[in-house]
C-alpha cells in the first residue's frame, strides 16, 4: 500500500509544510500525483532526464526578463562594468558556470552522490529557506573538494 518512496515523498511534503517552502510542497504534491495516476515509471525517469534542463532555461528567462522589459540596457551594462562589484559578479557568475561543470561530470561518473546532494538541498531548502538550484551546483562544489581532497591524499 506504501511504498517506501511514497512515504518519503509524504516525509518530505510535511516538512515542506512545516517549513512553509511552496516549491518543495509543490514539487512533491507532483510527483505524489504522478505515482498516484500509475505515470510514474515513464515520467519519472523523463522529468530526471529533462527536468534540470527546464530549470535552467525557466531560472535563465526569469534572469533575462528585465532585459527583455527594457528594464536594463546597454547603458546600465556598460555603467555596471565600472563597478567593482559587477567586476566580482562576472567572476562569480563565471565560477559557477565553471562549477557546475565540474558537478555534471560528477553526477555521470558517480551518480550515487546524488542522494546526498539531493538531502542536502532539501535540508538547506526547508530548514534554511534556500532555494533549489543547488544540486547542480552542490555537485560542482563536491567535485572541486574531492579533487582538492585528492590533492592532499
Amino acid at each position: 500500500m506504501f511504498s517506501q518512496s511514497l512515504i518519503f515523498l509524504l516525509l518530505l511534503l510535511a516538512i515542506g509544510v512545516v517549513a512553509k517552502n511552496q516549491s518543495l510542497i509543490v514539487a512533491v504534491f507532483v510527483l505524489i500525483v504522478l505515482k498516484a495516476a500509475g505515470l510514474d515509471s515513464k515520467s519519472f525517469s523523463f522529468l530526471q532526464s529533462k527536468g534540470i534542463n527546464w530549470g535552467v532555461t525557466i531560472i535563465t528567462i526569469a534572469v533575462l526578463a528585465p532585459i527583455a522589459s527594457g528594464e536594463i540596457g546597454f547603458r546600465d551594462l556598460t555603467g555596471a562594468f565600472k563597478s567593482p562589484f559587477a567586476w566580482i559578479a562576472l567572476i562569480s557568475g563565471m565560477a559557477v558556470a565553471l562549477l557546475a561543470k565540474g558537478g555534471i561530470s560528477l553526477l555521470a561518473e558517480d551518480p550515487h552522490i546524488t542522494t546526498a546532494l539531493v538531502l542536502g538541498t532539501i535540508l538547506a531548502v526547508s530548514l534554511f529557506k534556500g532555494v533549489a538550484v543547488g544540486p547542480l551546483i552542490g555537485a560542482g562544489i563536491a567535485y572541486l573538494a574531492m579533487k582538492i581532497f585528492d590533492l592532499f591524499k
